[in-house]
């Protein structure tokens, strides 16, 4: 499938005025935003509790900077985004909420069949964001008191992107998320937004594509014109998400960062034009690091070593997963490219799957 190439942007994307949007750590709206929650085995320089710190990166933030705190704080990005949930002037909002692994407080049905994908999206009549992340059990329900980070994710690595779209866009978002079959735990889409996305209602319904093709390519376009392309594969599709599509689609080999602890793992695969590699080691730049091993760490991304593409999802490289809906959101933007590529410290060469815990058998030195 043929995919759009974005025109390259200036560094410095700033969102419309008074339209709901992702918000940095500075403080301000920005077009799009990458937390890296670091493991709690990392050392990193900054003086948040282990568990709790992270590394930042928006168009203008020159690269990866230490979070402004803990990620449990209202003051960074992510939880700054999400505050709008948790205010008494929600009621203006439309939001879904939706987790393979959803906040133990709240009662759902069985979520193996479901899609492997968790996110939010919250809109008012302007526009919004979309957060695509890895967090088990994230967020908390809009009738929590407040925002909170989960304690069961503050071990293990985590990735969440956050991206502002204007309304229109989210028509296309709730097309791609009929793929995936999300499990959605908590929502509010009344009036004039349950008229504007029919297929975010039949999402919440728990209804999904029934029919070929069991995938679907789109691109958006953020509220400062910014060019991503979400890739969502339904269950019915029967592959890999990365080797059975992206990797052809985006016409380059993929070096791929996923949970490499649970069952079924799949090893790299070289059998088409383009290799898939399973990243096993991630090293972020400068004498304090951190570095940790896959095994350390739940997040889902992948890079193309030679540029332009870099992606951030939900979804695992595994058997299983080969059977449940899920994606991930790409860009060519030059900031993430720059980004992610350095952080592929190891990975495995094909025909070679690597033992839990050990190191890389292919690294950069």
């Amino acid at each position: 499938m043929a995919v759009l190439r974005p025109l390259l942007l200036a560094a410095l994307l700033w969102v419309p005025a008074r339209t709901l949007s992702c918000y940095g750590d500075s403080g301000q709206p920005v077009d799009w935003f990458v937390v890296y929650k670091l493991p709690a085995g990392s050392r990193s320089g900054d003086s948040a509790p282990r568990g709790l710190r992270y590394k930042y990166l928006d168009a203008s933030s020159g690269g990866w900077r230490d979070g402004v705190g803990s990620i449990n704080s209202s003051e960074g990005a992510v939880g700054r985004s999400l505050l709008p949930l948790y205010r008494s002037n929600a009621s203006q909002l439309a939001f879904l909420l939706y987790n393979d692994q959803p906040p133990k407080a709240v009662k759902t049905p069985e979520s193996s069949s479901r899609g492997h994908t968790k996110g939010v999206l919250l809109m008012d009549q302007e526009g919004g964001f979309w957060l695509v992340h890895s967090v088990p059990r994230f967020p908390a329900p809009a009738s929590s008191a407040a925002y909170s980070w989960p304690h069961n994710a503050q071990h293990y690595g985590q990735t969440l992107l956050c991206v502002s779209f204007p309304l229109a866009q989210f028509v296309q978002i709730g097309k791609q998320l009929t793929y995936a079959y999300p499990l959605v735990y908590d929502y509010k889409l009344d009036g004039v937004f349950a008229q504007k996305f029919p297929d975010l209602v039949e999402v919440v319904k728990g209804h999904h594509v029934r029919h070929e093709p069991w995938n679907s390519s789109v691109t958006l376009t953020s509220q400062a014109g910014a060019a991503f392309q979400s890739f969502v594969k339904s269950g019915n599709f029967g592959d890999d998400l990365y080797s059975g599509w992206l990797a052809a689609a985006l016409g380059s080999t993929l070096q791929v960062q996923f949970w490499h602890n649970s069952p079924g793992i799949l090893p790299s695969n070289c059998s088409g034009p383009q290799q898939v590699l399973d990243v096993t080691q991630t090293a972020f730049p400068g004498p304090a690091g951190p570095t940790f091993n896959a095994t350390e760490d739940h997040s889902k991304w992948c890079v193309t070593p030679e540029g332009p593409w870099a992606c951030v999802g939900d979804m695992n490289r595994n058997v299983g997963e080969q059977k449940r809906g899920g994606g991930t959101v790409c860009a060519q933007l030059p900031a993430l490219w720059k980004a992610f590529q350095p952080l592929v410290k190891g990975w495995d060469p094909c025909g070679e799957e690597s033992k839990a815990g050990e190191p890389s058998r292919r690294s950069v030195q």
